[in-house]
């Protein structure tokens, strides 16, 4: 994957991202406490964008957590 690249966008599914970045499921745990939740077991099928105004996150930042641990082997 690019840097560049943006692989992750608001319209995917928290089930799409983990499922094609097994490693993003620690980045969703990290922000479980925000949640106040667990964000796999209560948003799997959310978009990115509907969980994270579900949830209060800041979308951006939640993008670029899951796409740094997506270029992480």
């Amino acid at each position: 994957m690019n840097s560049n690249e943006k692989n992750i966008s608001p319209n995917m599914t928290v089930l799409d991202v983990v499922s094609r970045y097994r490693q993003t499921e620690a980045v969703f745990k990290s922000y479980d406490d925000s949640a106040g939740e667990c964000i796999c077991c209560n948003a799997l099928f959310e978009s990115l964008a509907d969980m994270a105004e579900r949830y209060g996150l800041n979308l951006s930042r939640l993008i670029m957590d899951l796409e740094q641990a997506a270029r992480e082997k």
